[in-house]
């Protein structure tokens, strides 16, 4: 196991989008850093599906003041990989793929000591930029941990000419079940509330209203999972209980930072079902001094705070308040 002795200005987890800003901001702020990644590069939009298109502009997803340029008024899933890969190319950043970090611990020096599973690092600062899609919101339902029930949604083929049911309303339940739907999948959706969210893509929301209204994708509104079964689930209705066929299960319930890691950290999060960090909004920087947080992991639960384009200046902010 590497065990690295040079202190670095700078240790960033996290290799998404707004990580690789908070290594360009010290790269060209002349800051020694480093970036630990647990997957690929942007691993969270490798994972994402297939075929996904960004409700942002490609304007917006811009990092280093480096032009994201897209045919489409909206980039999809391989345009962003291809722009971010780019971005590595242009920077070179100093950047260590799939290598998970373990614990971040503070000295009595006021350094910090980072675990991963390849090593151990010191670092002056550390920046948690780790997003939020690496935990799924669990039902917690018996038969959740089936083979057939999935929390991930990469794309319709697998599922053609089966019985599916999609569980929730959001943006990744909506394009999963109308994907599913194209592909000939006999397509129900469960559906805690009683419409679909309005976070849903405008132009997305009109087309799963439309489809349920005529009955090509059945949908029951206030409803939820009780209990799923090899080919069949349990739900609960505004009407009592029904049991429905079903040779998938898509759980597309969400996901949320790794909120143990924050606390293992040390980082103070609050004691309600929002878990949000305590950080400075005007430094990002955490309880533990030296130890700053950036992009969607700042809102704890509340995952549709932040995206790439409002949380880009997070880089700005940490790297100004290091250097002060």
């Amino acid at each position: 196991m590497e065990v690295t002795n040079d202190t670095c200005d700078l240790l960033i987890i996290g290799g998404g989008p707004i990580g690789m800003a908070c290594a360009i901001e010290a790269k060209t702020k002349g800051l020694s850093y480093i970036i630990l990644e647990k997957g690929a590069l942007v691993n969270s939009l490798y994972n994402y599906p297939l075929y996904m298109t960004f409700f942002s502009t490609a304007e917006r997803l811009e990092v280093g003041n480096v032009p994201f340029s897209c045919i489409a008024p909206k980039p999809g899933r391989q345009e962003a990989l291809e722009y971010y890969r780019n971005i590595q190319k242009h920077f070179n950043l100093n950047i260590r793929l799939f290598e998970r970090v373990i614990s971040v611990n503070k000295q009595e020096s006021g350094k910090f000591v980072v675990h991963s599973e390849k090593g151990w690092y010191n670092a002056k600062n550390v920046v948690i930029a780790t997003g939020f899609y690496d935990i799924p919101v669990y039902m917690d339902v018996p038969g959740e941990n089936l083979p057939h029930v999935r929390h991930y949604y990469k794309e319709a083929h697998e599922y053609a000419f089966k019985k599916v049911v999609v569980v929730g309303a959001n943006n990744s339940s909506v394009d999963a079940a109308l994907e599913c739907w194209h592909k000939g999948a006999d397509v129900t959706m469960v559906i805690r509330r009683g419409e679909i969210n309005d976070r849903v893509k405008y132009w997305i929301k009109p087309d799963i209203e439309n489809r349920i209204a005529e009955g090509s994708i059945k949908a029951y509104f206030y409803s939820s999972i009780t209990e799923i079964r090899e080919n069949e689930v349990d739900i609960f209705t505004t009407d009592g209980a029904l049991t429905l066929q079903a040779d998938f299960v898509l759980a597309l319930t969400g996901y949320r930072p790794d909120i143990d890691f924050l606390k293992k950290c040390g980082i103070a999060v609050s004691d309600d079902n929002l878990c949000t960090p305590t950080y400075n909004p005007d430094t990002m920087e955490t309880n533990v001094p030296g130890l700053y947080l950036a992009g969607v992991v700042c809102g704890g639960m509340e995952t549709h705070k932040w995206f790439i384009e409002n949380s880009r200046v997070h880089a700005e902010m940490i790297v100004a308040n290091i250097q002060q």
